[in-house]
């Protein structure tokens, strides 16, 4: 099995995740890892499992460089298993919900998001841990 752990972080929280979720999921699968910036949507969209994450910006939105990135492949993900995390400082986790929605609308098989409040603290550790054993 492929999967992708593609992701943006402004603080670092959300690359916290990244990190767990890459080094979990590489347990059981060929792990496709990089950041939105730099990421080849070509291998991206080449994985059977695409794990994406973004911080919430400013009015519970997604980066810049994810939402780029992501609009980039949306029209990709038919059929696809799409998992999306992210870190938050406030709001109450719209801006996954929209992206849930956002992926669901262009064919994907969404699971349910990750959502973690600030920096990834032990028992948050151990939601990304279980949440990536559950996507796969």
């Amino acid at each position: 099995m492929k999967v992708a752990v593609i992701y943006a972080s402004t603080t670092g929280n959300t690359e916290a995740m990244a990190d767990v979720i890459k080094e979990t999921a590489a347990a059981n699968a060929e792990v496709v890892f990089g950041t939105a910036d730099s990421a080849d949507a070509d291998a991206v969209l080449g994985c059977d499992v695409i794990l994406l994450g973004s911080p919430a910006m400013g009015d519970e939105v997604l980066e810049d460089t994810m939402e780029e990135f992501y609009a980039g492949i949306e029209s990709g993900l038919s059929g696809k298993k799409v998992g999306l995390f992210g870190s938050y400082d406030w709001g109450d986790g719209q801006w996954l919900r929209d992206w849930e929605e956002r992926a669901k609308t262009a064919g994907a098989t969404v699971t349910e998001s990750l959502m973690v409040h600030l920096t990834p603290e032990e028992e948050d550790i151990t939601k990304c841990q279980e949440w990536t054993k559950g996507v796969l």
